[in-house]
């Protein structure tokens, strides 16, 4: 774990954190630095006793990166967590990991490849195009969208009890995303809560 690795990790670690961020920022995708365990705390913001990471800066929409010059900055001094603001170029679906199985397991029979991040505490998150609600029969069942305002952890983001990792890498599809409809629909067919069997279809941009 990061919080038990050596100064001479950890500046390795930094180093692989702020080159994803530029990767995804010159992609488009709104990164944000966000704070990074240090033994039993959070480190990179004062006054946090969060269970996970948050941005390092309270003021958001001033600190989300897209410029690359901007974001290799962020990444020079601290191993920062890697998060992407939610609402602008994409949304995020979050569900627990036995219904995220089931939904990657429908999506795959159905030749609808997308990308798909768990988290070391048990969540699967299902990066979507931005701009859209979430069913009712999944918010019932505990599923979070996170859309503007919000922000989802990326890979490989530190907890204190693993490091977040890509289920399913968005290279498989050509880091386009899904329209959040057609996710919605395999989960909801996952969940057993369909009464009859709606198509998925690739809605991806």
């Amino acid at each position: 774990m990061l919080t038990e690795w050596s100064d001479g990790w950890r500046r390795a670690f930094r180093v692989e954190l702020r080159a994803e961020a530029i990767g995804l920022a010159a992609r488009g995708w709104p990164v944000l630095p966000g704070t990074y365990p240090v033994g039993d705390r959070w480190a990179g913001r004062d006054g946090t006793e969060d269970t996970g990471p948050v941005p390092v800066h309270r003021e958001r929409p001033r600190c989300v990166g897209t410029q690359i010059e901007q974001v290799a900055t962020w990444w020079t001094g601290e191993p920062y967590s890697l998060l992407c603001a939610t609402g602008l170029v994409l949304d995020a679906i979050e569900v627990d990991a036995d219904l995220g199985h089931r939904t990657a397991t429908v999506l795959r029979a159905m030749s609808v490849p997308v990308p798909i991040i768990a988290t070391p505490d048990g969540g699967w998150l299902f990066p979507t195009v931005a701009g859209s609600t979430l069913d009712g029969q999944l918010a019932a069942r505990g599923a979070v969208l996170h859309g503007v305002g919000s922000w989802i952890p990326f890979p490989p983001t530190p907890y204190r009890h693993g490091i977040v990792h890509w289920r399913v890498k968005p290279e498989v599809c050509a880091w386009r995303l899904p329209d959040s409809d057609a996710v919605q629909v395999a989960m909801i067919q996952a969940a057993g809560e369909s009464d009859h069997s709606s198509p998925v279809r690739a809605f991806v941009r």
